[in-house]
Parts: C-alpha cells; structure tokens; sequence
C-alpha cells in the first residue's frame, strides 16, 4: 500500500504523558490508516472509511 502523502495526526483520545498513542491518517482516498506513535514502523492497520467511522461511533458510545 502506498501511504505517500499520509498526513498523520494524534488522535484526541491519546494520553499526554507518552503514554497510549495512536495516530491516524484520513487524508488518502479510500483508505484510513492507524498506527502506533510509539512504533511507528511496527506496522498500519487499514480501514475502509466506512468501517472506521462504524468504529469511532462504537467507541464513543461506550
């Protein structure tokens, strides 16, 4: 996958403290990408858009 032009941002749940961090990048057409800060070549998961808002919804309520 190529993940060229991937502007990634710090998602607003993430700890402060260097804790859990997770960053995502909507930006790329169909596609969002996720992936640890604190390892950030350990691997990206990838979503379809669809599937990543039913996600964030999901997590909100709960």
């Amino acid at each position: 996958m190529d993940m060229t032009g991937a502007r990634w941002r710090k998602s607003t749940r993430s700890s402060t403290n260097g804790g859990s961090c997770v960053e995502v990048a909507d930006n790329l057409p169909g596609v969002v990408l996720v992936r640890d800060t604190k390892d950030r070549d350990g691997g990206t998961l990838a979503f379809e858009p669809a599937a990543w808002r039913a996600f964030v919804g999901l997590a909100k309520r709960h």
